[in-house]
């Protein structure tokens, strides 16, 4: 039996006689995904809101130590040196000096009480915050056991599912507390194919990663940017 010859438009059957050939028209490459009507998938249903994790804080917890320690013991010295007859140090007065001549408008003043606002208003953003962003706490299946897992690995593990959905070329994910960001490049099959692929596979992913406030997912899939 011969083969079909295909000859410009058509095809040469082994009888003779023409037949059309219909060819799919390639996407245009260069055309964004559309998620306007984008709704997140639920990830997690038995959120228990586990509490974040609390930074130690030890450098700055350190350095107001010290520089309280050192500050307090300058003084008390002073303060001994003159309960025993001998006279205050010279910092010491030249400071009750400028205190009691020195205007309350003075930029020095000014300046000085800015900079003491700001340190304290940093110190108090340390005592009430928890820090430890890149820590992200996960569900807790024992009272008395917690564990929390790395953003930088987690948003890698979600990479490295991303990346088995058929059509995928390139992810990018960025991952904060609340939102997971998916931006993924798909060099064949239909956008809106990979993208639901995408949202089912994401949300079965974090739903894995066990965290105990999942955060909301976005993905966006877009065709490659033109060459040259």
């Amino acid at each position: 039996m011969s083969e079909p010859r295909q000859t410009g438009g058509t095809d040469l059957t082994k009888t003779g006689k023409a037949v059309p050939v219909i060819e799919r028209a390639e996407p245009e490459l260069g055309q964004s995904a559309s998620a306007a009507a984008y709704q997140p998938l639920p990830t997690l249903t038995d959120d228990d809101g586990a509490p974040r994790f609390w930074s130690a804080r030890r450098v700055p917890a350190g350095l107001l130590a010290l520089l309280i320690l050192g500050g307090a013991g300058l003084l008390l010295y002073d303060v001994v040196a003159v309960r025993a007859d001998h006279p205050a140090m010279r910092w010491r007065r030249d400071l009750a000096r400028e205190l009691a001549e020195r205007p309350l408008d003075s930029t020095a003043v000014v300046a000085g009480g800015a900079a003491a606002v700001a340190v304290g208003l940093w110190l108090f953003v340390l005592a009430v915050t928890p820090g430890l962003r890149s820590l992200l706490p996960m569900r807790r299946t024992h009272a008395d056991v917690r564990a929390g897992l790395d953003r930088a690995a987690a948003a890698t593990a979600l990479r490295d599912r991303a990346m088995d959905v058929a059509g995928v070329r390139s992810v990018r994910v960025r991952m904060s507390r609340a939102k997971v960001d998916v931006r993924a490049v798909s060099h064949f099959r239909a956008l809106d194919d990979v993208r639901g692929d995408l949202d089912a596979t994401l949300a079965d992913a974090i739903h894995d990663l066990g965290l105990g406030r999942p955060p909301a997912l976005s993905v966006h899939v877009a065709r490659p940017g033109r060459k040259g």
